[in-house]
């Protein structure tokens, strides 16, 4: 599987950076420093997208495929 773009939606706060994955809703982190953020940002964006698609197939259960879909 080819590897997507994202585009994080980012700012600092304080003493914290804070950041939001514009495509997934739900998808938000924050961290100490911009390498953080960044780092859980795609750690919990890549955990987000797995979780989607384990529970896109097992709504499916059978029969089912898989394609690409380009907006």
């Amino acid at each position: 599987m080819g590897e997507n773009k994202y585009t994080a939606i980012i700012k600092k706060e304080d003493d914290w950076w804070i950041g939001w994955i514009e495509e997934v809703p739900g998808v938000n982190c924050q961290g100490h420093t911009h390498d953080e953020l960044m780092e859980s940002l795609a750690a919990t964006l890549k955990e987000a997208l797995e979780f989607n698609r384990q529970d896109a197939i097992a709504t499916a259960k059978q029969n089912y495929k898989e394609e690409p879909v380009f907006a």
